[in-house]
C-alpha cells in the first residue's frame, strides 16, 4: 500500500482510508456490522497496508468510535496508525450538544477520546459548516485543541468553497492552525466539487479524502433501473435515494461496460477513476463484505487510459448541491 502526504502537510496516510461508519454495536442502520463482525475487516485492512481510519462521534451514536478504538488497539501501536474522527452532529439533548461552538468542541473531543480510549486524534474534522457560530470562534477553539495536544491536525467536510475559504482565512488572519484536508462528496456520479472546491484545495495544498467514493454502492450495481435493490444497504439507505436518481444509471452502465472489458468488478473501475483525479489523497472506502475491501485495494493498481477516463466521464449530468 502506497502512502502519500495529506495535502502539503507533513502527515503521511495510506492511499486508502477505511471508513468505520460501517461498524459499531447497537446501530439503527441494518447494514452496520457490530464490533465482533467488524474485526476481520480491520484485520484485512491492516494486512493490506492500510493505516488510515476514519470515524465520527455521530456514527452509531458513538459506538463506531468505541469499535474503532478497540479494534485498532489489537493491530497497531498508537503511533503506527492515523485516526480521524469528526464533530458537529447532535449527540444527546441540550442546546449545546451539537455544532461548532467552543463549548461543544471542547466537550466533544473529550467524549471522543474517551470512546476511542486514546490520548489524541491525528485528524479532527468538522463534520459540517455551522452558520450559527462565528468562524473565528470555531477556528480559535480548534487551534486550542491542537495546542492542547488532543488533536494533531484539523480537517473539514462538505461545505461550499466560500465557507471553507472563509474559515481558512480566519485562521490565517489570526496566525492559527488551518485545515489540512477536505472530506467531501465526490465520485463518478457526483462531480460538482470539480467546479470550486477541488481547484481551491489543489491551489492551497489541502488534501482531499472523498466520502462515498462508490456512491453508497450505486456505482457497484447494488440497484437496477427497474427499482430492484440488491443489497440490504440499497434497500434501507434513504440518504442514497436523496443523493442519486435514475438519471445516474447512464454513468453506471459505462462503468459496467469497462469493467466487463477489463474483466474486473465495477467497484475497481469506479474507484480507480477517483484515484486518478489530481489532488485526491485517500478516498474513504466502506466495507461490509471482504470483497469490498479487496476490490478497493486492487483498484490502487488499475491504470486507466485517457480514453477510458473520458468515456467514464462523458455521461455525467450536473446535479444540484448534495451532501452539505
Amino acid at each position: 500500500m502506497k502512502h502519500v502526504q495529506l495535502g502539503k502537510s507533513g502527515l503521511r496516510v495510506s492511499r486508502l482510508c477505511l471508513g468505520m461508519m460501517s461498524y459499531g454495536n447497537h446501530s439503527d442502520r441494518p447494514w452496520v456490522l457490530d464490533e465482533q463482525a467488524a474485526d476481520p475487516f480491520v484485520k484485512a485492512a491492516v494486512e493490506a497496508g492500510i493505516t488510515f481510519f476514519d470515524t465520527a462521534d455521530a456514527y452509531s451514536n458513538g459506538q463506531s468510535e468505541v469499535a474503532t478504538g478497540k479494534l485498532l488497539a489489537k493491530y497497531f501501536q498508537r503511533d503506527e496508525v492515523t485516526v480521524a474522527t469528526k464533530v458537529f452532529m447532535p449527540l444527546g439533548k441540550g442546546p449545546n450538544n451539537w455544532g461548532l461552538s467552543r463549548k461543544h468542541l471542547f466537550q466533544a473531543i473529550d467524549a471522543s477520546l474517551t470512546r476511542l480510549n486514546m490520548d489524541y486524534v491525528d485528524l479532527y474534522q468538522i463534520h459540517r459548516f455551522d452558520p450559527t457560530v462565528p468562524v473565528e470562534e470555531t477556528m480559535d477553539a480548534l487551534n486550542d485543541l491542537v495546542k492542547s495536544g488532543k488533536v494533531r491536525y484539523i480537517g473539514a467536510s462538505s461545505m461550499y468553497a466560500w465557507q471553507f475559504q472563509q474559515m481558512q482565512f480566519a485562521a490565517e488572519r489570526a496566525g492559527s492552525t488551518k485545515f489540512i484536508s477536505m472530506q467531501n462528496h465526490y465520485n463518478l456520479i457526483y462531480r460538482e466539487e470539480e467546479r470550486e472546491m477541488l481547484p481551491l484545495c489543489r491551489s492551497t495544498g489541502v488534501g482531499v479524502i472523498p466520502w462515498s467514493p462508490l456512491a453508497r454502492g450505486f456505482l457497484t450495481g447494488n440497484r437496477e433501473r427497474d427499482g430492484v435493490r440488491l443489497t440490504t444497504r440499497a434497500e434501507t439507505d434513504a440518504f442514497a435515494d436523496i443523493l442519486y436518481t435514475d438519471g445516474d444509471f447512464d454513468v453506471v452502465d459505462v462503468v459496467r461496460d469497462l469493467a466487463a472489458k477489463r474483466a474486473v468488478p465495477a467497484a475497481q473501475i469506479a474507484l480507480a477513476w477517483l484515484l486518478h483525479q489530481q489532488g485526491v489523497s485517500a478516498p474513504i472506502v466502506g466495507a461490509t463484505k471482504l470483497s469490498h475491501l479487496h476490490d478497493a485495494v486492487a483498484a490502487c493498481d488499475v491504470k486507466l487510459s485517457a480514453d477510458e477516463l473520458s468515456a467514464l466521464e462523458a455521461p455525467y449530468v450536473p446535479h444540484r448541491i448534495l451532501g452539505h
